[in-house]
């Protein structure tokens, strides 16, 4: 999930980790069958994804082109089943050995496309704060083809 924003950050145990301002805060989740193929699509994706303002207040500029940073949060909650039951299942989300070597390598293809990267601390709890603008709110998915 991308969310457009004027500032964001991530505490963890009442430390400032990290801190972006304008810019994408990321909640990234990584599900079973997930690999560098999926996380090179959605990082070239979102660098090129034109979701922030131009002068006249249009969505037509890309994370990259306005100079934006990203924050990102490894999150595996966004895979939540919530179909049965009344608690959500996680058995889609990968491993954290998995998981966590993936959404580094994801990061690391963001930052090669010439965005500022920072992120949460993966597997940590985590207060995550933000200024949303716009609001702007996108789930981004790897599709098939």
């Amino acid at each position: 999930m991308l969310q457009r924003v004027k500032r964001a950050s991530v505490t963890v145990d009442e430390e400032k980790i990290s801190e972006i301002g304008i810019g994408l805060l990321l909640l990234v989740g990584v599900a079973h069958g997930d690999g560098a193929a999926e996380a090179d699509w959605l990082a070239n994706k979102i660098s090129g994804l034109r979701v922030m303002a131009d002068d006249g207040g249009k969505m037509n500029r890309s994370v990259l082109e306005a100079g934006g940073e990203i924050l990102a949060v490894s999150q595996f909650t966004l895979l939540g089943d919530t179909r049965k039951g009344r608690r959500p299942s996680f058995v889609e989300a990968a491993p954290p050995d998995v998981a966590e070597p993936l959404f580094d390598h994801f990061c690391e293809e963001l930052s090669g496309a010439g965005v500022h990267v920072q992120k949460g601390r993966f597997g940590a709890m985590m207060d995550v704060g933000l200024v949303n603008d716009g609001p702007v709110t996108i789930l981004l998915e790897r599709r098939p083809g």
